[in-house]
């Protein structure tokens, strides 16, 4: 091959879609293989955030867990550098940092040697059965397990021994902390990778380990994860519509795109330059430095938060930043390899999952309310189809109105008597027909050929239907307050953790309730109102057995509707009136949309 011939390191193939952001999908295929033949050894650096704010609810053993998985990733570790941003400032979590950096000695070389997969050793150990010829493998596994039951038990106590305290000149930091919202910067340097004497077992280096907890005071706004992420920064679907959203994680910036700087056409990256840039303080001298960085005075008067960096001022801040991003002219691009690039945890509750699209609902639907509103921000910026895309996210919360009305009104209307549809025998049924038909008959045919089952995609029908008729419903609400000055912007952070009964439950597929929530009560009144709908629907068809057929073919639709509403909240009825385990639904609840349901029946009738 030439010394200058261009070596293309992705195969780009067109697909056809449906809906706006699929009218020109687009499936990219690396050659990861061409990189050295492309870049030979001069590989840029890569600098990679992990982010936790509570102890309690983002366990330390687990955050310890992804940080080894980045730091085993195969790449060059002179030029990797992981940072953990702990926002709730615990003493816990710099602990199990510190074991990580011990055990990192150890796991990294083993990784590479048996290509282990996947690289966090919790999920591998859990997964993986112990292979023959492969003399390491109890040893390493005993090491992870005694790492992980010293960080479980020092959370467990909420405490850190006294010999350990004395290890590590970090402890003394904590000396002067008054809360996890009242302290000062702390910055430790765990492992230097350009130090000489940082490598592991092998001999060979180690990638660069930093723990940072940004200074936090009351008097000033923290911007919850934006800041948090712009204080990492400052110490260091849509893709052929002009390019997909950023959603937060799993993905990689140019730190350029990040700090503000727009695209130029004579933009080069130069990778000699860049790589040939030194830091030659000691790590004690650059913890001092570099604390400065992390204060909360240092952005005052500056763009951070604004041009620089994250955008503070939305509970989504990553979709707003992304589209800021690319009004500066950067292109993204979304890549889905067989291998998946990134592993991460879900909620495994349904009020966890609810409140969580609560808080991205509401995120979007204030991007599109805000000055950021990408049908305005982005003219002439980004492709109108790339703006459009957006809003089909942006308004996200504005799906509540439509679906409760199909949730709500049908049922009390076949109640009353009163015809929403045309009749069965009418040939006006038949564009409603073709249009249900082809709309979950191509919604199904995607979800197949995604690698889906059908019970898979029966089950995120019914998610569908929850969140539209509560998370996105509670997030217009607060919207509405929020602009009205009656509310403020609050970040919910999400469990990582559940109990053991609810993990059993959660392996047998079924749905946990369990507490009392509003959302609760929306979920079974409506359950409920259709149940009674729907009997209602029956009595008139089995009642009067001359009329049966003028009633099927007068509400034939509606009853239809009825039906498949309450098959979608088979769930719902177990919770409320069969199950006797913990996760069903609380009998305050089930009271309540008993009561709420009835009346509304009742004045729908009279």
């Amino acid at each position: 091959m030439a010394e200058n011939e261009y070596v293309p390191l992705f195969e780009t193939r067109q697909v056809k879609g449906r809906i706006l952001f699929r009218w020109n999908a687009v499936i990219r295929i690396p050659f990861i293989h061409r990189l050295s033949q492309r870049f030979g050894k001069e590989l840029p650096g890569i600098d990679i955030f992990v982010c936790t704010a509570d102890p309690l609810l983002e366990p330390p053993s687990m955050v310890v867990n992804t940080v080894l998985s980045m730091m085993a990733y195969d790449y060059p570790p002179e030029k990797l550098s992981v940072y953990l941003s702990d926002d709730g400032g615990s003493n816990l979590t710099f602990y199990a940092m510190l074991e990580a950096a011990n055990f990192s000695k150890t796991w990294l070389p083993f990784c590479k040697k048996f290509k282990v997969e996947p690289m966090s050793p919790e999920a591998y150990f859990r997964t993986a059965s112990e292979p023959l010829n492969v003399q390491e493998w109890p040893s390493v596994k005993r090491l992870y397990e005694e790492m992980k039951m010293r960080i479980e038990t020092t959370t467990k106590l909420n405490q850190i021994p006294e010999h350990i305290y004395k290890q590590h000149k970090g402890f003394r930091e904590w000396n002067f902390v008054t809360s996890k919202r009242d302290h000062q910067t702390i910055l430790q340097i765990l492992i230097d990778g350009r130090d000489t004497n940082a490598v592991d077992i092998e001999g060979n280096p180690l990638p660069t380990l930093v723990y940072l907890a940004r200074e936090k005071r009351p008097q000033y706004h923290h911007h919850f994860k934006a800041g948090a992420m712009n204080a990492l920064l400052e110490v260091h679907g849509l893709d052929a519509n002009g390019g997909p959203c950023f959603i937060g994680t799993g993905c990689f910036h140019r730190r350029e795109a990040l700090c503000g700087k727009k695209y130029e056409k004579n933009f080069r990256f130069d990778l000699k330059k860049l790589n040939n840039t030194k830091v030659n303080e000691r790590a004690s001298l650059l913890e001092e430095t570099c604390k400065v960085l992390a204060s909360c005075t240092f952005e005052h008067n500056t763009t951070w938060g604004k041009e620089m960096g994250l955008i503070y001022g939305f509970p989504a801040e990553d979709i707003v930043t992304g589209l800021s991003v690319q009004c500066r002219r950067w292109k993204s691009m979304f890549l889905d390899p067989e291998r998946d690039g990134f592993l991460g945890v879900a909620p495994i509750t349904l009020l966890q999952l609810l409140v969580q699209h609560k808080r991205w609902t509401e995120g979007h639907l204030q991007v599109f309310l805000s000055k950021y509103c990408p049908l305005l921000y982005g003219y002439k910026k980004i492709p109108l189809k790339l703006r459009l895309a957006y809003c089909a996210y942006n308004l996200w919360a504005a799906n509540c109105l439509a679906t409760l009305y199909y949730v709500v009104v049908p049922c009390l209307c076949l109640l009353k008597g009163i015809t929403l549809f045309p009749k069965i025998s009418s040939p006006w049924v038949l564009p409603f027909a073709y249009v249900a038909f082809s709309h979950h008959a191509y919604s199904l045919g995607e979800f197949l050929w995604c690698g889906g089952t059908f019970l898979g995609w029966c089950n995120d029908q019914r998610m569908w239907l929850f969140k539209r008729t509560t998370s996105y419903l509670f997030a217009s609400f607060e919207t509405i307050l929020k602009l009205l000055g009656y509310s403020q912007l609050a970040f919910v952070i999400t469990t990582k953790v559940a109990d053991e009964d609810i993990s059993k439950r959660y392996d047998q597929e079924m749905i946990e309730f369990g507490v009392t929530s509003p959302m609760f009560d929306i979920l079974a009144t409506l359950a409920i109102l259709n149940l009674l709908g729907s009997f209602g629907a029956i009595k008139k068809v089995t009642m009067h057995a001359d009329k049966g057929f003028k009633v099927l073919d007068q509400f034939g639709l509606q009853i239809l509707l009825c039906l498949v509403l309450v098959t979608i909240n088979l769930p719902v009825y177990q919770a409320l009136f069969f199950r006797m385990d913990k996760g069903k639904m609380p009998s305050s609840v089930t009271y309540k949309s008993i009561i709420f349901a009835l009346l509304a029946c009742t004045l729908a009738v009279y």
